[in-house]
């Protein structure tokens, strides 16, 4: 496969390494939610800090995760030329396991390093909306859960680290089973 997840042309893996918290993560967060909400102003609904940067204390990729609503993806094509504006890449095929979403990455032209930012797009109060947020609300308040999963992206992260698509692959039973805990059905 050439260093290329399923064989993509798009892209091309950058190595997993977990960074210890980093309690700039959020500021980071904040500075880019504030630019998005400027340049989506007339059909963002909601944005939020997700994904293990948004859990205090835990380590993780250093990319942050935001997950923003829109009212619908009527014109989401000028959606998504104002997004690559501010430098976001729209990525289709990242939105096979779950079409309610639509993912943009933001960060380096070379697919090899990480990037700094992935956006993931959706409608408010939808399937994708929930699961996130549980997920990293349950992470918060349970400290031994988020314990285990740091464990686990740890053990991950040792075994694959060359391959990210195994290592997302292989925590998506702990996340089912976090998400599962606390009241997300399967979608």
């Amino acid at each position: 496969m050439g260093g290329q997840a399923g064989g993509a042309p798009w892209y091309r893996a950058a190595p997993v390494r977990l960074h210890r918290y980093d309690p700039a993560w959020p500021v980071r967060y904040a500075e880019e939610a504030e630019l998005l909400i400027h340049t989506l102003r007339d059909c963002l609904v909601a944005v939020e800090h997700v994904g293990s940067t948004s859990v205090p204390g835990l380590a993780a990729k250093p990319v942050i995760d935001i997950l923003a609503a829109v009212r619908d993806f009527d014109g989401f094509s000028e959606l998504v030329e104002r997004l690559r504006g501010i430098g976001y890449t729209y990525t289709p095929e990242s939105e096979a396991d779950d079409p309610s979403r639509r993912v943009f990455r933001k960060g380096p032209e070379d697919l090899t390093r990480l990037r700094t930012h992935h956006l993931h797009i959706t409608e408010r109060d939808s399937h994708y909306w929930r699961r996130l947020i549980a997920f990293r609300d349950y992470l918060r308040s349970h400290p031994a859960d988020a314990d285990s999963y740091l464990a686990l992206k740890r053990d991950l992260a040792a075994r694959h680290a060359a391959d990210s698509g195994c290592y997302t692959r292989d925590k998506r039973a702990f996340v089912r089973e976090i998400e599962r805990r606390a009241g997300i059905r399967a979608g």
